[in-house]
């Protein structure tokens, strides 16, 4: 088991019955079961999705983040444990004036947890939030100048990896980094002031719909990837633990891993009841 430190802090959390946290891995295959939903509630629901195309900014820059990244896909835990930071900053900032901001959930953490079995790695953090329309602006565009030169910088065969990895950073785009270990993402998020909303992705467009279960996260945010066969490592135990410490020194909030416990218990063996003997 890891041991809780003050900083950058891991922690096990073990199975001990049923699942800790809401799965929300959508398919097209209607054998999938969502927690609180059936596949066919699933279904109406994402027939009902609102439909957008990206930006074209943020196509061509996925294209190149993916290409210019594809070696060095583990910047993605990186990318996204950062802007569960971020998050968490935000309303941390905004509960010094307003302390009413964290009474839907006073914990402000980061939790992942893989599921190898769905090929899944969910990752969610009990920060500000977004409502629907942050969902839109925050990853169907790119709202803020110097998109040119960022995309220009990021094109050009003389910068470095390690310089391609900082403007990733900089630039705030780092959440587009998912689609190298991802062929969809889900993302769901509650904010203190809209509903829950799920915006879902395979990187050509996306959609947008209010959660029909309702707050289940209380507040904060959830990314679900639906991880591409050759990303599976990602979700071995040893290998998320690794990336996890090396990527959360410098946080200063809770990062829990989910971890899998099985034990064995021994069941008394009931012995069948002796025959009676003849003329007994």
């Amino acid at each position: 088991m890891f041991n809780f430190v003050k900083k950058g802090n891991i922690r096990n959390w073990l199975r001990t019955g049923s699942d800790a946290y809401h799965s929300f891995g959508y398919s097209e295959d209607d054998t999938i079961k969502i927690d609180g939903l059936t596949a066919a509630q699933v279904k109406e629901m994402r027939a009902k999705a609102e439909k957008h195309e990206f930006q074209a900014e943020v196509n061509r820059m996925m294209k190149l983040i993916i290409n210019s990244l594809y070696r060095n896909k583990e910047i993605f835990l990186r990318e996204l444990i950062s802007n569960a930071a971020d998050a968490l900053d935000k309303i941390r900032l905004i509960s010094l004036t307003d302390p009413s901001a964290l009474h839907a959930n006073e914990d402000l953490s980061v939790r992942i947890k893989a599921d190898r079995e769905n090929k899944l790695l969910h990752i969610t953090d009990t920060g500000i939030g977004m409502t629907k329309d942050e969902l839109m602006n925050n990853l169907g565009t790119i709202a803020r100048s110097g998109t040119a030169e960022f995309l220009s910088k990021l094109m050009d065969s003389s910068t470095s990896t390690d310089v391609q990895q900082d403007l990733i950073g900089q630039f705030g785009v780092g959440f587009y980094s998912a689609f190298l270990v991802a062929d969809r993402v889900v993302v769901t998020s509650k904010s203190n002031d809209g509903e829950q909303y799920i915006w879902e992705s395979d990187s050509g467009s996306f959609s947008i719909t209010k959660d029909p279960r309702g707050p289940t996260l209380k507040r904060g945010t959830q990314i679900t990837l639906h991880m591409k066969e050759e990303a599976m490592d990602f979700l071995e135990p040893d290998t998320l633990k690794n990336l996890v410490h090396k990527y959360s020194q410098f946080i200063n909030f809770n990062i829990y891993l989910w971890q899998s416990k099985t034990e064995m218990v021994e069941e008394p063996v009931e012995e069948e009841p002796k025959a009676k003997e003849d003329g007994a």
